[in-house]
């Protein structure tokens, strides 16, 4: 039986802004060309050494993930700093959280960060402060998210609006993007894409 519009499943997204002291999340319903806002926060980690920070974004992201439920997840590529320590640490940071998700069987989409931007304002070198305004616009929201929360809304929305045509190329969403690539999530994860109301 094929499910008609009013009985098909808004995909849940959950967006991810990596970083080691602050990661935003941000989760958005979407349905057809409809956007709507769930939630949005940061996850913080204390100082302290490097691998109790590290499960603190693992343990936090699992959290949200429980909360929120949601079907799939996008996580922003690593930018490469002139700094090789910062990026290390930014990698680890990233890697924490794509575990998080991972571990609660989440297909994860990664997307650079022009990706992003042309996806949410039409600019691939937008700035920051234009990518919060957009988000505000796109989900209707009474005030701009925090930086981090844009961040990660942003994401969201880039891997919505991206969903279509990885659904045209008859790709799942247990795969993992990386680039142009698409790279299979692990085996067993779910596939929101083909679920259908009963």
């Amino acid at each position: 039986m094929i499910a008609t519009a009013s009985q098909r499943v808004p995909a849940r997204i959950l967006g991810l802004d990596p970083g080691l002291r602050v990661t935003g999340f941000g989760i958005i319903d979407h349905l057809g060309s409809q956007l709507r806002y769930v939630a949005s926060g940061c996850i913080r980690t204390p100082d302290g050494e490097l691998p109790a920070r590290l499960r603190c974004l693992l343990d936090g992201v699992g959290e949200v993930v429980d909360t929120y439920s949601p079907t799939l997840a996008a996580v922003e590529i690593v930018f490469v700093n002139v700094n090789p320590k910062s990026t290390l640490l930014l990698g680890q940071a990233r890697g924490a959280v794509i575990c998080g998700a991972v571990s609660r069987d989440l297909p994860v989409a990664e997307y650079t960060a022009l990706q992003i931007k042309q996806a949410v304002v039409g600019y691939g070198k937008a700035h920051k402060s234009q990518v919060q305004q957009m988000v505000q616009r796109l989900l209707d929201l009474p005030r701009p998210a925090g930086p981090d929360a844009s961040d990660a809304l942003a994401c969201a929305i880039c891997h919505a609006h991206a969903g279509a045509g990885a659904g045209r190329l008859g790709l799942g969403a247990g795969t993992r993007r990386r680039g142009g690539r698409l790279i299979q999530a692990p085996p067993g994860t779910r596939d929101p894409s083909r679920e259908r109301m009963p």
